[in-house]
């Protein structure tokens, strides 16, 4: 006889992981929630956008990466939801956007309770120190194209900004300054590369290599710094003119995105060190600098523009809430890149 739990799918144990994760996805709670008595659907109640005169709501979706199969061989999975809510949320404020809600996504080989309510309980705790609610998700077990232990986590952010207050390329002038908040580490992107490295030089993640506090593997699962909050003070304070979130390709590459095409960013590579992780990922594998520059944020997560004379109100603001932070160039007259100088 043929049944669904023969084919692999335990749905007694997905009501369990629900069940686990309910009071961990409390701590992400706004008061514009509206419960759903079916469950279906997240409610978010949208009379707080009267004070708007023009809202523009905001949306962005991405994932984890390969920084889950790390998560997995190392059987941590409490902080991997940091990472995705990183990518998400701090998108989403870029553009000067508050984030409201947002949603998840796991597909797994087979549900254990326990670990998917470690996941999502991450996911709910970084949605709370970024300001927005988790307001629901989905849990897919996929037996037999998954592995028993494998997963993917993914979401989805919904954000709003009053249009006369969107930041963007189209306020940034020569003259401006490139303020640069540090990473956290490595955050969520490039991991297919660390697990190159890891695969070829042989690397041990339980290792603690001299240059590090802590073994490879915690250190190389260290969660995304989470800006939301750090970037929308710096917004209200009208201290910065544009944003850039610095994911895959790099500091260069997603910096260029933020500027016009008539300026260029000049960037000082001597105003700071990354973080040891990065020069020992490429000793190891043999990474020349032009890869590690497009592949890695290499201690730069986000990025401000700045108007010049608003610079050191915003270093200000940042150290005042615990952000490291520096300036990391000048907006020159050019054609809409970004390089080091």
């Amino acid at each position: 006889m043929s049944t669904y739990e023969a084919a692999g799918v335990d749905i007694a144990a997905g009501e369990r992981a629900v069940e686990l994760m309910k009071s961990r996805v409390a701590v992400s709670r706004r008061p514009e929630v509206v419960d759903d008595a079916s469950g279906f659907a997240g409610l978010f109640d949208m009379s707080a956008f009267a004070r708007y005169r023009r809202p523009l709501l905001a949306t962005s979706t991405d994932g984890v990466g390969t920084k889950v199969d790390l998560a997995r061989r190392l059987g941590v999975y409490d902080t991997i939801g940091h990472d995705l809510v990183g990518m998400v949320i701090d998108d989403l404020v870029v553009c000067g956007a508050e984030p409201l809600f947002m949603t998840d996504y796991i597909a797994c080989g087979k549900v254990v309770p326990e670990r998917i309510a470690a996941v999502v309980g991450g996911v709910a705790e970084a949605c709370a120190l970024a300001g927005c609610a988790l307001v629901g998700g989905e849990t897919a077990e996929h037996p037999g194209l998954l592995a028993p232990d494998e997963f993917d986590l993914a979401g989805a952010g919904t954000g709003v900004v009053e249009a006369a207050e969107l930041l963007g390329p189209d306020r940034v002038v020569a003259g401006d300054v490139v303020i640069a908040m540090a990473s956290s580490g490595i955050h969520a992107n490039g991991y297919s590369l660390v697990r190159h490295v890891l695969k070829e030089s042989g690397l041990d993640l339980d290792a603690e290599p001299p240059e590090l506090s802590r073994s490879l593997g915690a250190e190389l699962l260290t969660p995304t710094r989470i800006y939301a909050l750090d970037c929308l003070a710096l917004a209200r304070s009208g201290a910065v003119h544009a944003f850039a979130h610095i994911t895959g390709g790099g500091l260069t590459a997603n910096l260029a995105r933020s500027l016009p095409p008539t300026v260029d960013a000049a960037l000082d590579r001597s105003s700071w060190t990354p973080p040891a992780i990065f020069e020992l990922l490429q000793r190891h594998g043999d990474v020349p600098q032009a890869e590690m520059d497009k592949t890695f944020n290499l201690g730069v997560g986000m990025a401000a523009i700045a108007p010049a004379d608003r610079a050191d109100d915003a270093l200000r603001l940042l150290a005042g809430r615990d952000v490291p932070a520096w300036v990391l160039g000048e907006v020159v007259e050019g054609t809409g890149v970004a390089e080091y100088v």
